[in-house]
């Protein structure tokens, strides 16, 4: 059985829940005679809410100012959102009484089955409540700006100068950009104690201790425990903080320092010229396209349909939400990037990340069922992630890209340099997350939070003199905004990193191999289980000590051979 959809259900996104109901109310009433065909209508409404859901938070997320595309979100979120969590509770129970098991639905199911014991009806207004707070952290971030030379600047629009060769100017701008965040320290800090509280009150809802318990049924977390995380932390003070160190060691020999400060951590020498890739968007996505149909005619492809249709946004500009993300649109079978560039390699490492997940979107297209095509989050960011390294060979200009071979040595030692520095920032953000949520008393106290991020800061982040800079050292948490819209959703790049690093040391040796094997693993979607997708992909699902360092030993070879082409 398919439903009779109307024609403008793609594009009417400001439906009232009686336009919805009708939809779940068939399902219900249907027999599940033919589950394939009672499933496949059960994704056309799931599709179809999905998108409705993606696209109204795309449009404020494009423009935070936008009062009429908030009251629309706000709206669906108030009036359909809750509604339609309750009504799909009702089909998934129907869906489990009827003991089915559709081919490839096992791993599906199993997802039903934690969900199912989740819910609550009481926490569906919570539900709604925190996807507010998330647009209000967005609106709070967004509208931060300094005065520059004559010119408002976005946050995002001071990174070129924090590269700038000299330190008067990094300084001072790090100092103005850092006042400004600072100064909306209390509006952040009375956001998080609501969060917080929300939270708190799911947790409780659904009978369980705190909300890490909470999280991790709801982020459906079967193939690993806290505990693996933090021994993964473990792991990363042995291993990724001491290269963390050497990194800092040689950024600072570079720049003739004998300490790094917070506006030197990606500053330029003398001698550099600037690495300024592209000019704007455009010639983001142009070069973009051409490299990815050097990784693979295919994907490329695929970049070029979103390129030609307008799936892309990727200028920075004032009222913009910070960040990038790349969202799917079910309905069409499309994703959609989102970015704020601003001239910067860092830029063109966003621009591959989220075409990888752009990718992992086009390739589990294919699967029937909305369930299947629900890929976990550690291997959605494999996909995003094992990109920036598998286009790592075609970022030159001969090839299309975006550098000359010098320039290209040095973004190259950039973005792995990055991997190194990134997974000891990645434990800091997941331990202050375990943190708050298993000591909710102590985190009602934003003092108290600064103090814990403080803590794991100096645990992790070893090698930048912050000295004289406390308060902003200590409310680096208020700067990440997982912690306020995506709790707990962190561990993920930590966990994918170590993945896609064992997806390009394949590539290393066989290239065309790698890629046909990344693109299988994508396929499956979320239809195997976590380990079985690393598997697929080549890789290891692994915490250890051990795969770190291989890892990492990996990386800091690599670099000392980058290192000598860019001399």
């Amino acid at each position: 059985m398919l439903l009779d959809l109307p024609a403008s259900a793609q594009t009417t996104l400001d439906w009232s829940w009686e336009h919805w109901q009708p939809f779940y109310a068939a399902l219900e009433a249907a027999p599940i005679a033919d589950p394939a065909a009672w499933l496949a209508a059960w994704s056309q409404v799931a599709d179809l809410l999905a998108e409705t859901s993606s696209r109204l938070a795309v449009a404020t997320t494009r423009d935070t100012t936008d009062s009429d595309a908030e009251a629309r979100y706000r709206a669906f979120l108030g009036h359909v959102y809750p509604r339609a969590l309750a009504a799909d509770q009702v089909l998934k129970r129907k869906f489990l009484d009827a003991r089915v098991e559709p081919e490839g639905f096992a791993v599906p199911l199993r997802n039903l089955r934690a969900e199912v014991e989740l819910f609550r009806e009481a926490s569906l207004p919570l539900l709604a409540e925190e996807r507010r707070l998330g647009n209000e952290y967005n609106r709070i971030i967004g509208g931060q700006t300094i005065e520059w030379a004559g010119r408002e600047l976005t946050i995002p629009q001071t990174e070129p100068l924090l590269k700038e060769p000299d330190r008067a100017v990094r300084e001072e701008v790090w100092r103005r950009a850092a006042a400004r965040q600072l100064a909306d320290r209390e509006a952040i800090n009375q956001l998080w104690r609501q969060l917080l509280a929300l939270r708190r009150q799911l947790a409780a809802n659904a009978g369980l201790p705190d909300y890490r318990a909470y999280a991790w049924r709801l982020l459906r977390r079967f193939d690993y425990t806290p505990d693996d995380c933090l021994h993964f932390h473990e792991a990363i003070e042995a291993v990724a903080v001491p290269a963390a160190r050497r990194v800092y060691a040689r950024r600072a020999a570079r720049l003739g320092l004998d300490r790094l400060r917070p506006w030197d951590t990606h500053a330029r020498a003398l001698h550099e010229a600037p690495l300024r890739p592209f000019r704007d968007g455009a010639e983001l996505a142009e070069r973009g396209e051409a490299v990815l149909m050097r990784v693979d005619p295919e994907l490329g492809g695929y970049f070029a349909t979103m390129r030609r249709e307008g799936f892309l946004d990727l200028d920075n500009r004032k009222g913009k939400a910070p960040g990038g993300y790349c969202a799917y649109f079910p309905v069409v079978r499309r994703p959609f990037i989102f970015m704020n560039a601003v001239g910067m390699p860092g830029d063109v490492r966003t621009l591959l990340h989220e075409a990888g997940h752009a990718f992992h979107d086009f390739e589990m297209a294919h699967l029937p069922y909305h369930q299947q095509r629900d890929a976990p989050i550690e291997f959605a960011e494999v996909a995003s992630m094992a990109m920036e390294l598998l286009a790592a060979p075609y970022l030159r200009r001969s090839d299309g890209g975006y550098y000359d071979q010098a320039e290209y040595a040095r973004a190259r030692i950039e973005h792995l340099e990055g991997i190194l520095t990134f997974w000891p920032y990645m434990a800091v953000v997941d331990g202050f997350q375990h943190w708050a949520y298993t000591n909710p008393e102590a985190a009602d106290d934003p003092a108290a939070c600064d103090v814990a991020w403080d803590r794991l800061w100096r645990r992790f982040m070893d090698g930048v003199d912050w000295s004289g800079l406390d308060a902003e050292r200590m409310t680096g948490w208020h700067r990440k905004q997982h912690i306020y819209r995506y709790p707990f959703y962190y561990v993920e790049y930590g966990l994918a990193q170590l993945g896609a690093v064992q997806v390009w040391r394949n590539a290393l040796s066989d290239q065309p191999g790698a890629v046909a094997a990344y693109r299988r693993a994508l396929a499956l979607g979320g239809a195997v289980t976590l380990p079985d997708l690393f598997r697929a992909a080549g890789a290891r699902f692994a915490f250890d000590t051990g795969a770190l360092w291989e890892a990492v030993e990996l990386i800091e070879g690599t670099i000392d051979v980058l290192e000598q082409a860019a001399v």
